[in-house]
């Protein structure tokens, strides 16, 4: 998860429209992208509200799955608010929906086939000129999460009841509550909870 705020529920519209304030490229150094951003929604934005990744908004996986628990990401050092655990996620590409954009960089990251999860719903952050768009999936079939780029320590699943005691990424810490709140809805009305 790649931002600096929380997502919070509601099913806020996600827009792709033009940016209220400019966009910088990563900084010199870099891990990922070392020689500029490899897509034009690599960029952070900047506003009256503060700094955020991803000059088309971004998305994150929260996937559950009902033996395991929620897959969590220990987000690598050298990343925004590196050492702490949040979701698969990061920028979205001009244009792209927030769903496909968050089970995409789930795969790149965590190795989470898109085939074998069923979304639930969405929760929308939206500060007017940048949004964060957590999508909360449910494991249809199990799979194996794995390290797939350098954006990761390591990836844990995490029970429920857990997930809290860990060191949260700051907007994931916010937004988990609310999160909590209505996927055990969602998994009790699916008869999984």
């Amino acid at each position: 998860m790649d931002s600096t705020a929380a997502p919070q529920t509601g099913e806020a519209a996600f827009r792709t429209g033009p940016l209220a304030a400019p966009f910088a490229g990563p900084l010199a150094g870099d891990p990922r992208r070392p020689f500029g951003p490899r897509d034009p929604g690599d960029a952070w934005v900047d506003g009256e509200r503060g700094r955020f990744w991803g000059r088309f908004g971004s998305a994150g996986l929260l996937v559950h799955d009902p033996s395991k628990g929620v897959l969590l990401q220990h987000r690598a050092l050298w990343s925004d608010q590196g050492g702490t655990w949040g979701l698969p996620g990061g920028a979205l590409h001009q244009g792209e929906e927030a769903i496909h954009g968050a089970l995409r960089e789930a795969q790149e990251e965590a190795a989470v086939p898109p085939e074998n999860v069923r979304v639930l719903f969405t929760a929308v952050f939206d500060v007017g000129y940048w949004s964060y768009t957590t999508v909360v999936a449910e494991a249809q079939r199990p799979f194996e999460a794995a390290i797939s780029d350098p954006e990761s320590l390591e990836l844990q699943w995490v029970g429920i009841d857990a997930v809290a005691d860990r060191e949260l990424h700051p907007g994931f810490a916010a937004a988990w509550p609310a999160l909590r709140t209505r996927l055990t809805e969602a998994l009790r009305r699916s008869g999984r909870a």
